[in-house]
């Protein structure tokens, strides 16, 4: 979802780019309604589903085998419960809660934070889980973390704790029962013993084995650090926070970089393969005024630190206009 309110914003940019006689702008179609009515009608399609997927839930139930009912849990409300609500878990969300809240105005999020070593253990051996890998290097776990950890810790700030809850994923395992009581008190839902029960069975658990060891000389120990501060950060500054609009401009702003960078995307990279094309033509004239050596005694002399000079200067200049693309 995130990545589509990004996707809106730029679409709207599209549709108004020529003010008056642009199509959104004709019609006096405001931003904030645009995003707000795609929103709505992803919400109705999601909620239109529901039967569907009840009865899939229903059909996978009766089709199990009785080691698998024995394990099974009720993944779908009751016929007469009124309520309908929706769930995006994906970790990437994390970077696009400004886009989020565009789409849904009414989103309240949760930030799961666990100590980041025992995520790094895991992304190091999320193959357990029967998936793809999730990183290629210890590195890349503790990198992952922080990308998604801090703009977590910056919503909080910025949109408050009535919209962001912080909740301990060390809470959640020693202290089920109250830690989701306080979950659903945050989401204005009933508690029922029930709502334990997916808990119970890790589902894409990377099931670390005890002696397993992470340590990688070849990781940056920054970012490790890093890590460690924010890390650091996180528990001493636990919340309850209000609502800063300051921190909430700044991800707006983000944002709207963000969109801003995805609409030119296509432009700046024509932009790029013409600075290649240019690029390539002067090394190629470069090379033409240059002749190539023969021999170890065509390296010598006046004449050759001269060529040689000529080339070095001609590699910078290229290096400086590489950097720029």
């Amino acid at each position: 979802m995130g990545r589509f309110a990004v996707d809106v914003g730029v679409a709207y940019e599209i549709g108004t780019r020529r003010g008056p006689r642009s199509q959104l702008s004709a019609i006096g179609l405001l931003r904030e309604e645009f995003f707000l009515r795609f929103g709505e009608t992803i919400n109705e399609l999601l909620i239109g589903h529901r039967q569907q997927f009840e009865e899939r839930a229903r059909g996978h139930t009766a089709t199990a085998d009785s080691s698998e009912t024995q394990t099974a849990f009720q993944i779908a409300r009751s016929p007469d419960d009124p309520k309908q609500r929706w769930v995006d878990g994906s970790p990437e969300n994390s970077h696009y809660i400004c886009g989020v809240r565009k789409l849904f105005p009414n989103a309240v999020f949760v930030h799961l934070v666990r100590d980041v070593g025992s995520v790094v253990r895991s992304l190091l051996n999320f193959t357990r889980t029967g998936g793809p890998p999730a990183v290629e290097n210890e590195q890349q776990a503790y990198q992952y973390w922080l990308q998604t950890a801090r703009p977590c810790f910056q919503a909080e700030r910025a949109y408050g704790s009535a919209v962001v809850r912080r909740l301990q994923y060390s809470d959640l395992i020693d202290r089920p029962e109250a830690t989701i009581r306080g979950l659903l008190s945050f989401l204005n839902e009933p508690y029922e013993s029930a709502c334990l029960e997916p808990i119970r069975i890790r589902i894409n658990s990377s099931n670390v084995p005890p002696d397993f060891e992470s340590s990688d000389p070849a990781t940056d120990l920054a970012v490790v650090e890093e890590a460690h501060r924010l890390e650091d950060e996180l528990v001493r500054n636990p919340g309850p926070f209000e609502p800063s609009h300051t921190i909430a401009a700044e991800m707006e702003s983000a944002f709207e970089l963000r969109v801003y960078r995805i609409r030119n995307l296509e432009s700046n990279h024509v932009k790029c393969l013409e600075r290649v094309a240019n690029l390539q033509r002067e090394l190629d004239e470069l090379k033409a005024d240059l002749p190539l050596a023969n021999s170890t005694e065509d390296l010598k002399g006046t004449h050759s630190r001269v060529r040689q000079s000529k080339l070095r200067a001609a590699l910078t200049r290229l290096r400086r206009r590489h950097w720029k693309l």
